[in-house]
C-alpha cells in the first residue's frame, strides 16, 4: 500500500480526525472554482501583473456569484505565474500548482484540521512567493503527513515555536492582504505533503510541468481533507 492509499485509509477510518481549513458550511455556503489555465480570456498577462486589479476581479467574481470563497489550482497548469521572476528561472519555468487555493477576504481565519506540531514557519518575502508561510506536522497512526499555509498575515508569526502543539480546530492564523502575502489576492495556499526534503519554513507550491510525477508522489490532493465537494460548487459563468 502506497502513502496516498495509507492516507485515504487512515481518513476513512478516523472520519472525526480532520476537521475545515477555513470556517464553511457545506449546506449553505457556495464555492466557485477559478481556473487559471490558458483557457482563461479573461484575464491578461498585465491584468495579474497588476496586483490590486488582479484583486478587483477575484473579489468581483466572487460577489456577482454569490460565492463564500474562491477555489482550486491542485494540479492545473496556470498561466498565472509568468508575473513573477521566482518562476521563470532556469530552462523550464514553473507553472503546475501543487496546492488547492481558497481565495477569501484578507483577515480570514485559518485552522488546523488536524492535531499535530508546529514544523517551520517562515516569511517568504519575495515578491509572487508565500509570504507568511506555517508548516504542520500530523502523525497518524504510521504515517506521517505535512500541511502548509502560505499568505498568511506577518502576526499569524507571532509567538510560534517550532514542536509547538497544534490541536484540531486550533486557529492558526488569518490570511494576510497584498502588501504582506507575497503581492497576491488575499488567498490561502493550502497543500499537503508526505516528505519535507529538508525544507523548513518553505516547500515549493510550484513545479515544472516535466517534474509533476515526481511531486505528485509526495503531493497528496488537498480535497481528501478540504472535502469541498460536499459544498455547491459554481465552475461556469453565473
Amino acid at each position: 500500500m502506497d502513502r496516498h492509499d495509507e492516507l485515504v485509509k487512515y481518513l476513512n477510518a478516523h472520519q472525526d480526525a480532520s476537521g475545515v481549513v477555513v470556517d464553511i458550511n457545506y449546506t449553505t455556503d457556495r464555492l466557485y472554482q477559478f481556473d487559471f489555465t490558458a483557457s482563461n480570456k479573461e484575464l491578461s498577462p498585465k491584468d495579474i501583473a497588476d496586483t490590486e486589479k488582479f484583486d478587483r476581479w477575484i473579489t468581483a467574481r466572487l460577489r456577482d456569484c454569490s460565492c463564500r470563497y474562491g477555489i482550486g489550482g491542485y494540479m492545473e497548469h496556470r498561466t498565472l505565474y509568468g508575473r513573477s521572476e521566482l518562476f521563470n528561472a532556469g530552462e523550464e519555468p514553473r507553472r503546475l500548482h501543487l496546492g488547492v487555493d481558497i481565495w477569501a477576504p484578507a483577515g480570514t481565519s485559518v485552522y488546523a484540521p488536524l492535531n499535530g506540531i508546529i514544523h517551520s514557519f517562515r516569511d517568504n518575502n519575495h515578491f509572487g512567493d508565500y509570504g507568511p508561510t506555517i508548516i504542520l506536522m500530523h502523525h497518524l497512526d504510521n504515517l506521517t503527513l505535512f500541511s502548509l499555509y502560505g499568505h498568511l498575515t506577518r502576526g499569524s508569526l507571532n509567538g510560534l515555536r517550532a514542536g509547538q502543539t497544534v490541536q484540531k480546530g486550533d486557529k492558526i492564523g488569518e490570511l494576510g492582504n497584498m502588501d504582506e502575502n507575497g503581492s497576491w489576492p488575499p488567498h490561502l495556499h493550502f497543500q499537503l505533503m508526505f516528505d519535507m526534503e529538508g525544507n523548513e519554513g518553505d516547500y515549493p507550491g510550484v513545479c515544472a510541468f516535466s517534474d509533476r510525477a515526481r511531486y505528485q508522489a509526495n503531493i497528496p490532493d488537498p480535497e481528501l481533507i478540504l472535502q469541498f465537494k460536499k459544498a455547491t460548487i459554481i465552475k461556469a459563468d453565473c
